[in-house]
């Protein structure tokens, strides 16, 4: 159904047919249903400016289907409407179609808004909405939009100072939905293998209702998430073959610390900056994320030293890894080393995603720590710090940590449980279940 039939039906109040809300219904009809967390439960009613900005096949179109719906079923006929980034071609298209929806509102609707969907799709988009606020034509109502461009919304919605109007918080992160949420599902199913088919879905709720369904993960959300992540990035100008070497350097490497000038060489790019230009836009597109070495001492990172490149969209892994991983053995089959590093990337995804969530000021900040003889894989946004083996591990493994960390707790993800005073060895299942911290001090 086309935009101007939806914005008819709406200002109608007709909002009960099935032809309105396609992905609605497709969500419905699948096996299983899960709850998107994000950090905005409840729409606010008052006016104002929310960005959502995440990546596709997450369910971020979705979700704002079912708020638009529900804001008609909620509030009455007129008021709240929809425009669709995809259909608009530039920013001054886009300013048209908010000035022509701007006088439609119901004259009774105490409640009103205006969702956009994928606006990042329309070039300088923040024009757009800068120029019909300060003309006073939505200073009642409360825009919503959602994109796949983390980086351009970003940067959109900071050339929009003071028009975002009081709300609590108005940037959000559509995330991956939760391994418990997941578990309740599938759990019965996969067994002890649970968490590995969570890590093939990425916490897509597509993929995971695929792979619950048919023990596998799509061809179609494959393909879609490899058509996203190349065309966002060759649309920049940059070389679809430069970014797919650039990819097989990343999963190569892996957990290991890597200087951009050595990536560069490696993937045939032209330079350090090179590389840093194509790593800084798949961060954008919060697929990948560099993680600096971390000064214990000083509490800060070290940028000069090399890296490490969590892949933090597990989906985004499955689409490109080289191995073309589609079911669970096939992640059994891999030797423990990748393995082991795809289970980095886990523990690097669940770590975002609750830094997210917890509204951390930075989530990106996540790091590692290093010294000649040894080294902690994560070192968190609020400072905790994380060791990840792909397979057995004790206390006797980490006897030098007390003497380095006298003060702080470290949590192991590893096969064989275990707890000292400093040192939480727990399972893959018990992290993604619980947060670390939480599992040290409940049993102390």
């Amino acid at each position: 159904m086309d935009v101007k039939t939806i914005n008819r039906l709406l200002a109608e109040g007709d909002v009960d047919r099935e032809e309105m809300w396609p992905r609605v219904v497709e969500m419905e009809s699948q096996a299983a249903q899960f709850r998107f967390e994000f950090g905005l439960d409840e729409i606010p009613t008052e006016p104002g400016l929310i960005t959502i900005r995440g990546p596709r096949q997450y369910g971020k179109s979705t979700w704002l289907d079912l708020n638009l719906r529900g804001s008609v079923q909620d509030f009455g006929k007129g008021s709240a409407f929809y425009l669709n980034g995809d259909e608009l071609s530039s920013s001054e298209e886009l300013a048209q179609e908010m000035k022509a929806l701007a006088g439609a509102y119901h004259p009774q609707a105490k409640v009103r808004r205006l969702f956009i969907d994928e606006i990042t799709a329309v070039p300088e988009w923040e024009r757009a909405v800068k120029k019909v606020i300060d003309q006073g034509l939505f200073r009642d109502v409360l825009i919503v939009t959602t994109g796949s461009k983390a980086n351009d919304l970003r940067r959109g919605t900071e050339r929009l100072p003071g028009r975002k109007g009081k709300l609590k918080q108005s940037e959000y992160i559509f995330l991956p939905i939760s391994y418990r949420e997941f578990r309740q599902v599938a759990g019965k199913e996969f067994g002890d293998k649970t968490w590995m088919a969570y890590l093939l879905s990425g916490g897509s709720p597509i993929a995971c209702n695929h792979i619950f369904q048919f023990k596998r993960i799509p061809e179609y959300f494959l393909q879609l998430t490899k058509d996203w992540i190349f065309g966002e990035i060759v649309a920049s100008g940059r070389s679809r073959l430069a970014l797919t070497q650039l990819l097989h350097v990343l999963m190569r490497f892996g957990g290991n610390p890597v200087g951009y000038a050595k990536v560069a060489r490696e993937a045939g790019l032209a330079n350090n900056t090179v590389a840093s230009g194509y790593i800084e836009q798949l961060s954008d597109l919060l697929s990948v994320l560099p993680s600096w070495s971390w000064d214990h001492q000083k509490k800060v990172f070290l940028l000069r030293k090399p890296c490490k490149f969590h892949f933090i969209n597990l989906g985004v892994v499955t689409a490109l890894h080289p191995a073309g991983l589609r079911h669970v053995h096939e992640y059994e089959a891999l030797p423990r080393e990748s393995q082991a590093m795809l289970l980095e990337w886990l523990v690097a995804q669940e770590i975002w995603r609750r830094a997210v969530l917890a509204k951390s000021a930075n989530p990106e900040a996540i790091g590692f720590w290093q010294s000649k003889e040894h080294e902690i894989d994560f070192v968190t946004p609020e400072e905790e710090l994380i060791e990840v083996k792909r397979g057995k591990a004790g206390p006797l493994d980490f006897g030098w940590f007390a003497q380095v960390f006298p003060k702080e707790q470290l949590s192991v993800i590893c096969e064989t449980p275990f707890q000292t005073k400093h040192i939480r060895g727990m399972t893959i299942e018990e992290f993604l279940l619980n947060a670390p911290t939480t599992l040290y001090y409940e049993e102390m």
